[in-house]
């Protein structure tokens, strides 16, 4: 590369980010950080480092060269079943924030089969230009497929910045498709942001349980990449009068190679909805004690139109299926009202689910964790608080 920095090296002094004429040296976690698309390699960081830690090499340029020629927000859209996602109409809606502070466009990237008109309606919701990958080998998420869908994208059409939803699809490709093209990722990210001084993207992001947030920044790399937790952005608004333009490219059947192949989909029978786009959630932990006793979560979430969830200790005995875990290693969850019945509140399951509008606790320990975040604390047995919640619920809303 053209300019490096000797982490091993630099103190910290600050005296190059005083030298810099065009403000490409920052601090970060005491390290000079050089960001290559306004340094233009003049040497005053070199000449006033007392340490030696800055070297520049004139030959090579062309990493510098290159982060120059990435612009636009890009925005990956997740479909299923050829319905749009709720969580893509948040990356339109954030994506589109994005692209107006950096003064770009906003790309939408759809991999799909037959389903052209739900990618024109994607204009009206915010992107100015829209990516269609058609082909029936993109109907069902594949993640060899969709990586080399979205890494060739990048490749051609050079974004600076590609954000997507931190669902379970998400979280299984886009870190291969960073790999791919050699591009860092800030993953399960909380908020985005824009230096605009230095056109960099920010992404903030939960670490240790929760307890800490950390700002994830890719400064030499493009595009920068990061997902988003569902729920946590405001979805793009529909506008009838937005026009835009939408570039269809057609992926022949057996043109990517694929090491998986889906014999089969199995739908999980559930009478409660997902816990992603529920407004109430039911969640019951290691407090439920018998598998058999999820009746009483299940009783009160069909009362309240809500969602069924669980905790990662009562999803590891097998009371519950993974997809119904909340928590740091399962779903991150943004509903009005959070019910945890029998939940002692670890650190990993608040992770998950904090960020509710009003969270009711039930527990019969007085001392448990869950009752720090609480809005509402019952103390007592959920086992027979749950069927009488239910119970004045059913006859409140009329049966």
């Amino acid at each position: 590369m053209g300019i490096k920095v000797d982490f091993l090296k630099c103190t910290g002094c600050k005296l190059c980010v005083g030298a810099c004429k065009q403000n490409a040296i920052a601090m970060i976690n005491d390290k000079a950080i050089i960001f290559f698309e306004k340094c233009n390699l003049c040497e005053d960081c070199v000449d006033v480092c007392s340490e030696n830690a800055i070297t520049v090499n004139k030959v090579d340029t062309s990493e510098v060269t290159e982060l120059r020629q990435y612009k636009n927000v890009a925005a990956f859209i997740e479909q299923r079943e050829s319905e749009i996602c709720p969580v893509s109409y948040e990356m339109l809606g954030e994506g589109r924030k994005l692209a107006d502070q950096l003064g770009e466009k906003l790309y939408a990237v759809l991999p799909g089969n037959n389903i052209k008109d739900k990618a024109e309606e994607l204009i009206k919701y915010g992107a100015d230009k829209v990516f269609y990958f058609n082909g029936p080998d993109l109907e069902q998420f594949k993640d060899d497929t969709y990586a080399s869908v979205v890494s060739d994208f990048i490749n051609t059409e050079k974004p600076s910045i590609l954000i997507a939803g931190g669902t379970t699809i998400g979280r299984s490709f886009i870190p291969k498709a960073a790999a791919r093209i050699n591009a860092g990722l800030a993953a399960d990210c909380i908020k985005l942001e824009i230096d605009t001084d230095r056109r960099v993207l920010l992404g903030t992001r939960p670490t240790l349980g929760g307890n800490l947030l950390v700002t994830v920044v890719s400064p030499n790399k493009r595009p920068q990449i990061a997902t988003v937790r569902h729920k946590i952005m405001q979805p793009a608004k529909l506008d009838e009068s937005r026009t835009g333009e939408v570039v269809v490219k057609e992926i022949e059947p057996g043109s990517i190679p694929e090491r998986t192949k889906i014999l089969d989909i199995v739908k999980e029978v559930e009478s409660t909805i997902n816990i992603t786009e529920a407004d109430i959630i039911v969640s019951g932990g290691r407090g439920m004690q018998h598998p058999d006793n999820f009746k009483y979560i299940r009783e009160l979430a069909e009362i309240l139109g809500a969602a069924v969830g669980a905790s990662r200790a009562a999803v590891d005995a097998d009371w519950i299926p993974y997809s119904h875990q909340v928590g740091q290693t399962g779903k991150t969850v943004n509903p009005k009202l959070y019910i945890a019945c029998g939940i002692s509140g670890a650190v990993q399951h608040q992770a998950g689910m904090k960020s509710s509008d009003y969270i009711i606790a039930i527990n019969k320990d007085p001392d448990a964790d869950i009752f720090s975040i609480a809005n509402l604390g019952i103390v007592g047995d959920a086992l027979k608080v749950l069927p009488e919640l239910s119970k004045a619920f059913k006859e409140k809303l009329g049966g």
